[in-house]
């Protein structure tokens, strides 16, 4: 069989043009895997949001197959022990699967990638900062329920008021159990709003009028990221007390205690470890403190956008954050796809 000089010349360039090629697509994809990674959207709007911003980076900037499911803390971490799917749960409260997602790490089934609020949960009572710069003494609980008349309750003369949470809420339980020790019984009322709405609103138009609240309230969230509220100290985080403190079933009297601070981390199924190394080196730098996370979530509660839209804001507007996540070329790709 005899070959032309011309065919031999194509043929020559045809292969040097697929050597070239070759990084070029690699270089296109880093994501590592052909699997689609499966993101758990939970149904609380942190996660939401950082579900929708790490699907954007995962897909336009790393060249991942990604799909966004539906998830909420147990069923999500139920699944990917037990099948490896949903992929990722960027935020995962790990207090109350503490025991299973323990034993699913030491079995390698599950990963936990970095902590998604690198300062950890915020829960607790919560005073305008213009009250306490108004009163300086004001930092701890006992100071506040010694002045029931700085907080005065709108629907009975001579007593203060604690804002609560809405029924069948598990803070219900510890905040009243919270009003039981400290003895507010005789000059505290504890209010229970109707809803999540209702305790937003109430907090919301305290501000708006520059008039003292005393209220619960958990971060991060689009509340603590809009308004400028004191944590006050509830001294030291007893989790026995807490415990028997949210358990209607507990026998012993309400504790004082602080509210324990839950871990929120990144959780993984294990394969992306080994499967995709670059995914998992990125979901390691992710993390985010409370205060980036309520500041976010203030454009979604101020413009009535949805967790996508959110995420969409937050890649817009915060370049000097997720940025360094990712590589420069990464960066370039992902912008792009924004414009």
């Amino acid at each position: 069989m005899t070959f032309s000089r011309k065919s031999v010349l194509l043929a020559a360039s045809l292969l040097l043009g697929a050597a070239f090629a070759l990084p070029a697509q690699a270089q296109d994809n880093q994501c590592g895997t052909d699997r689609t990674i499966d993101i758990a959207e939970m149904t609380w709007p942190s996660a939401a949001a950082l579900a929708h911003i790490h699907a954007t980076i995962l897909e336009k900037g790393f060249g991942c197959n990604v799909e966004i499911v539906t998830g909420d803390t147990v069923p999500t971490s139920s699944s990917m022990l037990s099948r490896g799917t949903p992929a990722i749960a960027p935020e995962l409260w790990t207090s109350t699967i503490a025991e299973p997602w323990q034993q699913g790490i030491e079995a390698d089934k599950v990963i936990q990638l970095g902590d998604a609020i690198t300062d950890g949960t915020v829960e607790g009572w919560f005073i305008p900062r213009y009250v306490q710069e108004a009163n300086p003494e004001l930092t701890t609980a006992d100071a506040v329920i010694a002045r029931p008349d700085l907080f005065p309750d709108p629907e009975e003369s001579g007593q203060g008021r604690l804002y609560s949470c809405p029924p069948g809420w598990a803070c219900e339980l510890s905040t009243s159990a919270l009003f039981e020790a400290y003895g507010m019984d005789d000059k505290w009322n504890l209010f229970s709003p109707g809803s999540g709405g209702a305790l937003d609103a109430s907090i919301a138009r305290a501000f708006l009028r520059n008039e003292p609240i005393l209220f619960y309230y958990w971060g991060p969230t689009a509340i603590l990221g809009k308004f400028d509220a004191v944590q006050l100290d509830l001294g030291e985080a007893k989790p026995d007390v807490y415990a028997c403190n949210t358990d209607p079933d507990c026998g012993e009297p309400a504790g004082k205690t602080a509210y324990p601070s839950s871990p929120a981390v990144i959780g993984a199924a294990k394969w992306i470890e080994t499967e995709a190394p670059a995914v998992a080196e990125y979901f390691g730098k992710v993390g985010l403190t409370n205060a980036q996370i309520s500041e976010l979530l203030v454009y979604g509660d101020e413009n009535k956008a949805d967790a996508a839209q959110t995420a969409e804001n937050f890649l817009k507007t915060k370049e000097d954050v997720w940025t360094t996540w990712v590589s420069p070329e990464i960066a370039d790709k992902v912008r792009a796809s924004l414009s």
